[in-house]
């Protein structure tokens, strides 16, 4: 049908086509516009590798860039387990995963409890893990689980550390820190990954750790000295020690340094035989209020252009995690728009930030973990007391009633 209509244009004179003025203005807007979207939408993952057999392990797979990475790796047969903060028998997560199943095709899709906010839960699931006689498999481990609020909504988790320095670096620090005999026990032949979504916010952040621990030790002499005070109830935040401005940013860029650390620890190991218009970025852009999300919905269509969809946004993750010519070697790639490249910052490599940093975090974990401990063991104290409280009401409540009895008036 187009060839008689050019040809009729072409005989007859472009005005003998209906509207086609308004189309040849309207086309170059329309080839510009694919072009740009095309442009922002980022590389592709042209990996076909099958996953089957593969068991992947992965943070923040209900929403986002996750659930893309989880949704592909299960089109591709990998067995997934899925860490996140609903139980397993929560309705949503059920549906949630019941739906990718069917999607799929693929019934070795699980889910594991797993609180980022949450040390004890970290150290509960990663223990268990490590302690399962044989040990499991695990060819991969994806972090895809992270938080970016807005300032004024930030908080802090139940530990008492800021939320997005805990769920973006310190929570990842504590499972990989616990599942590293998970990893290291692997068969030497077999392809273990491990991968750390970032964002290029590392590259402007200031991190200066002699300034983290000296403001550290000035938050527990004030905290000492007001520890009866109840509006003093800042100990777990100053503990954090790390500035509340572009904390996002510090915490990736920590992220980063672990990722170069860890991977140096995973090498020392002598063997026998690495934005998108996520949900997270739009609670960001909107500021958390009412009139945010409704200056984000009136320029909807700028942020659909240049921003990635969650679908796109994974397309990096999946190329880590399936090309083939990752699977030897020393690791520490750095991957961007599926092709490796230079870190922008070096420092992110320097060993000795490294060690000094991956120090600070064993040490802040474990002043977070005692602490929680106890709060943990005077809430069971709390609720054996009351139980105690109530059997003893219970019991004296029978004797009065056995005391007032036809047989005891009787002996009487």
């Amino acid at each position: 049908m187009p060839i008689p209509i050019i040809a009729h244009g072409i005989s007859e004179g472009i005005s003998a086509i209906p509207y086609a003025w308004e189309v040849l203005k309207i086309a170059p807007w329309i080839l510009l516009l694919s072009a740009l979207k095309y442009y922002f939408g980022g590389a592709r993952n042209t990996s076909e590798r099958l996953l089957a057999s593969k068991v992947v392990m992965v943070t923040g797979g209900t929403s986002g860039i996750g659930a893309s990475v989880v949704r592909e790796l299960a089109a591709r047969q990998a067995q997934v387990i899925i860490l996140t903060q609903q139980s397993p028998s929560d309705l949503f997560l059920v549906e949630y995963i019941d739906d990718l199943r069917r999607q799929t095709k693929n019934n070795l899709i699980y889910a594991e409890q797993v609180d980022l906010a949450s040390l004890h839960s970290v150290r509960e699931f990663a223990t268990k893990w490590i302690d399962n006689v044989p040990p499991r498999r695990l060819d991969a481990v994806i972090l895809c689980g992270g938080l970016a609020v807005p300032a004024a909504a930030r908080g802090q988790t139940q530990d008492g550390i800021d939320d997005e320095w805990q769920v973006n670096y310190l929570a990842n620090f504590h499972l990989l820190s616990i599942l590293s005999p998970a990893l290291r026990v692997q068969p030497a032949h077999r392809d273990v990954r491990v991968i750390f979504p970032t964002c290029s916010s590392y590259i402007g952040a200031k991190f200066d750790l002699e300034t983290v621990k000296r403001d550290q030790d000035d938050a527990e002499t004030k905290n000492k000295k007001k520890k009866d005070s109840k509006s003093n109830d800042q100990g777990p935040s100053a503990r954090l020690s790390v500035r509340p401005k572009g904390i996002y940013a510090v915490s990736k860029f920590a992220l980063m340094t672990f990722a170069h650390s860890f991977q140096r620890h995973l090498n020392a190991y002598e063997r026998p035989d690495s934005l998108t218009r996520t949900p997270g970025t739009r609670r960001w852009l909107t500021g958390g209020s009412l009139w945010g999300l409704l200056l984000y919905l009136l320029t909807w269509p700028f942020w659909w252009l240049v921003l990635k969809s969650p679908d796109q946004g994974a397309q990096s993750i999946l190329y880590a995690a399936m090309e083939e010519k990752y699977a030897r070697g020393t690791g520490g790639w750095f991957i961007k728009e599926c092709r490796e490249v230079d870190c922008a910052r070096k420092d992110v490599q320097d060993e000795d930030v490294g060690r000094r940093l991956w120090e600070f975090s064993e040490k802040q974990i474990e002043e977070a973990e005692k602490e929680g401990a106890l709060k943990r063991a005077q809430a069971k104290k709390v609720v054996k007391d009351e139980e105690e409280k109530k059997v003893r009401q219970e019991t004296a409540s029978q004797k009065a009633q056995s005391a007032g009895s036809r047989r005891s008036r009787k002996n009487k």
